[in-house]
């Protein structure tokens, strides 16, 4: 990318790091996350504006308790500390910073003790969440205090004279109540800086720095039909034509019709997509499997494999391969942009390929949250029914079966599912949640069909409502629209006598049910 002014986020490890830089996103900043010992070369090529220090699990008194560079100590440039960052502030400039009598998780009230541009609007007490259970207890020299709570004396301090503020909580959380005001005061109020992240502006300079690193080379990429992979797909096409080849396998594992819409829909778009039908190759790896990590792992090689092979025979010199990896997936994954998190999970898209590959790597996406993903793909003109599809596992429908995959029970939930995703658009409640699906139990029930005694399937509704997947609650649906959905299902489905509603939030579930 262009060189570009950043607010620079530095990560001591905190799980509510990425929302830090998503928030400054949000009120029209570019930011990115860096590691606590990220060199200062690193960092200079992002052009700092202003540091964020995010919160993070250690204590600073701790032997290998992380640092803040000198780099951004003796920068000169606006400083901001949240809760970890407050507390290495205070500590490595001279302050005090001990164990708390009192522990403050969750909610505190916030009471503003002097004026300040940091609290411009804002009223004298508002709620805040905190999580710590350390806190400074002597400020450095030349920091006063201009906030406090009932067990936080030193709840947000300030330099007298330099751009540096500290505080105890977390304003990145929507839990405090004023958090992106107090943001915003920051970088406008306190720093002086102007907002300049626009994603018209960002979608120029990618595909102008698509053309330039991709020349006249060929880019295949895997194509699921979903938002992001459908977002690379229309960057790409914008920057080099025809030389993208977009790959679609059938796994057979799709939702009903999905693989003819996607092809139909790219072909509006004026991109040709390159349809594999291997759903025989799948079913037959899956056959026998019950538990889902294996079903997820057969899946992912057989996939693999017939990808590889594909683009093996369509272009024998392609050089790059295209990915739709989002920066959640790099945070979550622990790649070597970070380090002082624990491993959360590993991600498909990251450090999943196999090793020896024979093609460069691009990924477009690799520094925009989900949000960003959908404004990039307004903006280059991808259709508003393809941006607001619900997401979608890797492995398909074969973790919403419950139990060994067979072509019967995929068609069964296809059925089920098409027409509980259909009401949803038709009683205008599809927009309005996060995900929702239909799962196939492997449990039979008893029920009475006119005269006679069916055992037949129960299948499982699913909806939720989140804000960025990582937690999600389970979606009011009006007890009308569950009815008819239900009696739809029963009457229209062969194979299913019964339809239940699942009701638990993540967590302590997860939003599929493997």
């Amino acid at each position: 990318m262009e060189e570009r002014n950043t607010v620079v986020v530095i990560d001591f490890g905190s799980q509510y790091t990425q929302l830090i830089v998503r928030r400054v996103r949000e009120i029209g900043f570019y930011s990115e996350l860096v590691d606590y010992d990220a060199s200062y070369e690193q960092v200079q090529k992002l052009n700092p504006l202003a540091y964020i220090l995010s919160g993070g699990p250690n204590s600073v008194y701790d032997v290998d308790a992380p640092k803040i560079p000198n780099y951004v100590l003796e920068s000169n440039l606006p400083i901001l500390g949240i809760c970890y960052g407050l507390q290495a502030l205070a500590y490595q400039l001279g302050g005090n910073v001990e164990k708390s009598d009192h522990r403050e998780f969750g909610p505190a009230e916030l009471e503003v003790i002097k004026d300040d541009p940091f609290f411009k609007g804002l009223p004298k007490k508002f709620t805040v969440w905190m999580s710590h259970s350390d806190g400074v207890t002597n400020l450095p020299k030349d920091f006063e205090t201009i906030a406090k709570s009932e067990y936080t004396e030193n709840a947000v301090i300030r330099h007298k004279e330099k751009k540096i503020y500290g505080v105890q909580f977390h304003p990145e959380v929507v839990h405090t109540k004023y958090g992106k005001e107090l943001l915003i005061n920051f970088l406008i109020e306190v720093a002086g800086l102007k907002p300049n992240w626009k994603m018209e502006k960002f979608a120029e300079e990618m595909i102008k720095e698509l053309k330039e690193r991709i020349g006249n080379e060929k880019v295949i990429l895997g194509l699921s039909g979903g938002v992001d992979s459908s977002v690379v797909a229309l960057l790409l096409h914008k920057a080099i034509g025809d030389n993208l080849i977009p790959i679609f396998v059938d796994t057979g594992l799709l939702r009903k019709n999905e693989g003819k819409e996607v092809v139909e829909n790219f072909s509006k778009l004026g991109i040709k997509v390159h349809y594999v039908d291997a759903s025989e190759r799948f079913f037959e790896v899956l056959k026998g499997v019950e538990d889902p990590e294996e079903k997820r792992k057969r899946i992912g090689h057989t996939f693999i494999d017939v990808f590889y092979s594909e683009a093996g025979k369509l272009a024998k010199e392609v050089k790059f391969l295209a990915q739709g990896t989002l920066y959640p997936d790099v945070i979550e994954s622990k790649a070597p942009e970070r380090k002082a998190s624990a491993k959360i999970k590993t991600h498909h898209n990251v450090g999943g390929l196999p090793e020896n590959l024979p093609f460069e790597i691009i990924e477009p996406l690799r520094y925009l949250f989900k949000d960003e993903v959908r404004q990039l793909g307004r903006t280059i003109g991808l259709p508003e029914q393809m941006l607001k599809r619900h997401p979608f596992p890797g492995p398909g429908l074969a973790v919403r079966i419950i139990g060994e995959v067979t072509k019967e029970a995929v068609k069964t939930l296809q059925e089920a599912d098409y027409i509980f995703i259909e009401e949803l658009k038709k009683w205008d409640l599809y927009e309005k949640v996060w995900q929702a699906f239909a799962v196939l139990l492997p449990v039979k029930s008893v029920g009475v069909m006119g005269d006679y005694r069916t055992y037949e399937n129960v299948l499982a509704l699913r909806a939720v409502t989140s804000e960025d997947g990582m937690t999600a609650d389970w979606a009011k649906l009006p007890y009308e629209f569950l009815n008819h959905v239900s009696k739809r299902i029963i009457n229209e489905v062969k194979g299913i006598n019964r339809v239940v509603y699942d009701i638990t939030s993540k967590p302590p579930a997860t939003i599929e049910w493997e």
